[in-house]
């Protein structure tokens, strides 16, 4: 097993999440929020809890050997897409120019937040690379569009727009899907890669009837040896966004562990880049446990184990977790499942609330783990 330091290990007894873990060349950082007390009533200062929220990332990453220079992705939720601008506010002028690419949507927080920030960031020290695409207008909004780390590049989450002039492209969630895609194309490229090279992607919908067509879309892209995925149905902050994807994907060998999920849908039950294997998302939902949160993290947990055996793995390896959960208030029930298959030591991990594509699914996990 390659080696994987858990930073913050015991820092909050009970806790079903590590501060950080470090695998595979990266830092895994769990959520952060900037919440001061979850018993107190829920704030309407962003803009505060966004800074207090990065303070505590600079804080974990620095326990890490890392910092907030050597981000390479960010995840940012927010409980109202209102807050969009003044979270970005705070959140430029602590990363100015240099800034990691981001997957920014609108979910249930637990706490009481109003954002939630996790990350993925290199040590000190460790090669970091912003690339931007030629004839692209850069970005209004703090990120880059591609930062490669090592074999692996990270793109940040696409909406339905124009590269050379940011406007947006409107239409049904087909046409949107087929523009990200035809963007992501000219990403790849300007990283030297193709579809071909992608791990592991991420895609919100601002309605479940929107799944079938966006596959229908999603599939000419990726028509043999699709990369891990995982969808969710979310808010968006852009404007007339009916669909948002993100992408990783690796300059190293890229091997699919597992068949597919289901045979109507492009999605490999795993994928391993190097010395990480991403897994997709998993539901655990049955006849039997349909109404039952608990039930269904359980049954997620042991799917997700029988990937993870298939790569020669166990859940000892899973570095980095996000759960959707579509009632957060499941939230304690699933965390005492988790508990029980990471007793000690465990990822990093990321739970927010969004619904699922599957109408009785409750839970839905999608894990990161280091290989042999």
């Amino acid at each position: 097993m390659q080696q994987r330091r858990v930073i913050g290990a015991g820092a909050t007894p009970g806790s079903t999440s590590s501060p950080a873990i470090v695998a595979g060349g990266l830092v895994f950082v769990s959520a952060v929020t900037g919440v001061e007390d979850e018993r107190a009533p829920s704030g309407t200062d962003v803009e505060g809890e966004t800074r207090r929220a990065l303070t505590r990332l600079a804080a974990v990453l620095e326990a890490a050997g890392s910092s907030l220079g050597q981000v390479v992705s960010m995840s940012v939720f927010l409980r109202r897409a209102s807050d969009f601008e003044a979270m970005n506010g705070v959140y430029r002028a602590a990363f100015g120019d240099n800034a990691p690419v981001r997957t920014t949507v609108v979910a249930a927080l637990a706490g009481g937040a109003l954002v939630t920030l996790s990350a993925i960031a290199v040590p000190v020290g460790a090669a970091r690379e912003v690339l931007h695409p030629a004839g692209w207008m850069k970005s209004p909004r703090p990120y880059s569009y591609i930062v490669r780390a090592g074999d692996l590049v990270f793109f940040s989450g696409l909406i339905s727009r124009r590269g050379r002039d940011d406007a947006v492209v409107p239409g049904p969630v087909g046409l949107q899907t087929s523009t990200i895609l035809e963007n992501a194309g000219t990403l790849l490229n300007t990283a030297g890669l193709s579809f071909d090279d992608v791990v592991a992607a991420r895609v919100f919908l601002t309605d479940e009837s929107f799944f079938d067509s966006m596959n229908d879309e999603y599939r000419k892209f990726f028509p043999a040896a699709p990369p891990a995925r995982a969808t969710a149905i979310t808010g968006l902050v852009g404007p007339e966004a009916l669909v948002e994807i993100s992408i990783v994907a690796s300059a190293g060998d890229r091997a699919v562990i597992g068949q597919s999920v289901a045979p109507s849908v492009p999605i490999s039950a795993a994928v391993r880049a190097g010395g990480l294997v991403f897994l997709s998302g998993i539901l655990g939902n049955t006849d039997a446990n349909a109404r039952d949160a608990a039930g269904q993290a359980r049954e997620v947990l042991m799917r997700i184990g029988h990937t993870l055996e298939a790569g020669g793995l166990s859940h000892a390896h899973v570095v980095d977790n996000l759960v959707y959960l579509a009632n957060i208030a499941d939230r304690s029930a699933v965390d005492a499942v988790y508990r029980e298959f990471f007793p000690s030591e465990p990822p990093a991990s990321t739970t927010i609330g969004a619904r699922l594509v599957a109408r009785t699914g409750l839970v839905e996990m999608m894990m990161t783990a280091v290989g042999h």
